[in-house]
């Protein structure tokens, strides 16, 4: 159930708007990696997490990066429950940190591991270009979507706190 700010407590609503955002932050990571593990990976084949060595290796660096997201995802559920059970989860809160944790992983993947480490692309063609734009346009899409509802319950916070902040 999404609470509205005005029903938290008020001397403990400042000190749970970050531990939702975290918990949003690890699930939109641990999700984006998944994805990334599941269709990129194992089910078109068309890059493994390390590429330059044997096949083995590749498996296995996948297999490290599927653990990877998958503890990304565990941590977020345990903070998830904690705020469910102390009753100060903010469902769009938490949505506005699992698109920014999506997009600021893919974001992270197609510049650093694919362009400045180069560990792998996102597919081997020759012409990989429109493969980027989309992958990288797709992870600054994700992220704008979080920064809007990240800031809309900023907003939604100062305003029930009564404090006049600055709308831009």
């Amino acid at each position: 159930m999404d609470k509205e700010i005005s029903q938290f407590p008020h001397s403990k609503r400042h000190a749970y708007l970050g531990r939702n955002l975290l918990s949003g932050l690890f699930f939109g990571l641990g999700l984006a990696a998944f994805i990334d593990e599941t269709v990129f990976h194992q089910l078109l084949h068309w890059h493994h997490f390390y590429d330059k060595s044997t096949t083995t290796i590749g498996l296995v660096s996948d297999g490290l990066f599927h653990a990877f997201s998958w503890f990304a995802t565990i941590a977020s559920l345990f903070i998830l429950a904690d705020l469910r059970h102390k009753q100060f989860f903010w469902l769009k809160r938490w949505w506005g940190g699992v698109f920014l944790g999506s997009g600021g992983f893919q974001l992270y993947d197609g510049i650093i591991q694919h362009k400045i480490m180069r560990i792998h692309q996102i597919r081997y063609v020759e012409n990989i270009f429109l493969y980027d734009l989309i992958w990288n346009i797709t992870a600054v899409i994700l992220i704008l979507i979080g920064i809007f509802f990240i800031k809309s319950t900023k907003k939604e916070f100062h305003r029930f706190e009564g404090e006049v902040i600055d709308e831009k």
